[in-house]
């Protein structure tokens, strides 16, 4: 299949209140929808879901918010102009034909020397778009028809149960949190690394997380819930790391942490084997070289999304940490519901992480979009029982395995 046309169009959803995390804060997410067209008559339309501030704090902080969504979107618009002409049927070789020339443009356009994960984040929509057009041209009728042959030992599980993980934010006030636990979610994704004074002060910044995982944890002492910390990137050293960590055990809940994800600024080469949780990459895991660098620094686990890493790549990077005998999971990137089946796709068939029996999936879209009821309503499996989760979980059983995959290629 030849790529011989293109199309693009976007939403822009706002959210319920501010959504705080990366020391920064989102009013709205933006949604690209990437048609391509082939010479055979094929047609898909792959989704994408924009953060600026996720993928690079200095786009996000150099311009508006709406600016920086709009350079994201323009890099969309001129990698589908270079996608034309192009092959179809091979997505991961698609993404690699692309992706210089985008990543050229992307610094042209914002003055700024913008980080892979930017550039693969504006390239998602096109890359699940020409992984529809795959699975339509091999007639796939699952997930697991697409799954390239090599990545497949390393997603070959089967959960029953998806723990969902809703997120908690800088803002989230208590009795919001306390609701959370009493709805039965069992794992909790704290956002740490406030900038409380905007003025870059890291050491105040570890002490709004001690006084703010404090709080949390007097709170939710009574219920039995886990703990998932994300720092994305905030913290520039082992020291106040460790100071952070050392006052949750002063505080009794060093033995509910079951992640710390993100401790450190992409480049750094601190080991963190001397942290006393297990610790997960996220922004730094964004290439299978870039994996393989931060599992031998002592990382234990990968986060992976496909919505800001593209599912070519992220298929690239399970592949090199199962080599190295270290479990990946899905990480939201507030998506919507289109984009959460895709996570829940590859999440129900990716092995437990170390001390869980359960599989992990991390969504925070239904907590953060103002439209969510209308925005689910609208999705061909919205209504489905495995979509909605039952007691903090997603229950998957058979009719998952064999349906979800029609809902995502629209067979």
């Amino acid at each position: 299949m030849r790529i011989t046309g293109t199309d693009l169009n976007f939403e822009r959803e706002p959210m319920a209140a501010p959504w705080g995390f990366k020391g920064g804060y989102l009013s709205e997410i933006w949604h690209s929808h990437a048609t391509l067209k082939t010479d055979s008559g094929g047609e898909a339309v792959g989704d994408g879901c924009q953060s600026v501030l996720w993928c690079d704090p200095r786009v996000f902080t150099s311009t508006s918010e709406a600016g920086g969504n709009t350079w994201m979107l323009a890099v969309t618009q001129r990698a589908l102009q270079l996608a034309v002409g192009k092959e179809a049927d091979n997505p991961p070789a698609l993404l690699q034909a692309i992706l210089p020339e985008a990543w050229e443009y992307a610094q042209q356009v914002t003055g700024i020397d913008v980080t892979l994960t930017f550039v693969l984040n504006a390239l998602a929509s096109i890359d699940f778009a020409s992984w529809i057009l795959k699975a339509r041209q091999m007639s796939a009728a699952s997930f697991e028809d697409i799954i390239p042959e090599s990545v497949r030992p390393a997603v070959s599980h089967r959960h029953k149960r998806l723990l969902s993980v809703p997120a908690v934010g800088y803002a989230m006030k208590i009795p919001d949190v306390i609701k959370l636990a009493d709805a039965g979610y069992k794992v909790l994704k704290i956002k740490i690394g406030s900038d409380p004074e905007h003025d870059g002060d890291r050491d105040k910044m570890v002490d709004w997380d001690c006084r703010r995982l404090s709080d949390l944890h007097d709170a939710l002492k009574a219920y039995d819930v886990k703990y998932y910390l994300d720092a994305n990137s905030r913290y520039d050293k082992s020291e106040r790391m460790l100071r952070t960590l050392a006052h949750v055990q002063r505080i009794g809940a060093l033995d509910r942490v079951v992640l710390l994800e993100e401790p450190f600024e992409e480049k750094s080469q601190e080991s963190v084997r001397e942290l006393p949780v297990l610790v997960a990459a996220d922004e730094s895991a964004i290439t299978p070289e870039d994996t393989a660098r931060r599992i031998e620094q002592g990382y234990g686990a990968i986060a992976v999304k496909p919505t800001a890493k593209t599912l070519s790549n992220t298929f690239d990077i399970i592949h090199t940490a199962h080599e190295r005998g270290v479990g990946c999971f899905i990480a939201d990137l507030t998506v919507h519901p289109t984009l959460l089946e895709w996570h829940r796709a590859l999440s129900a068939r990716l092995a437990p992480l170390p001390g869980m029996t359960d599989g992990l999936l991390e969504t925070n879209g239904w907590q953060n979009y103002r439209n969510w009821p209308d925005m689910n309503a609208r999705y061909p499996a919205g209504s489905a029982p495995w979509a909605q989760p039952r007691d903090g979980a997603f229950v998957l059983d058979e009719e998952f395995y064999s349906e979800s995959g029609k809902a995502l290629f629209g067979q």
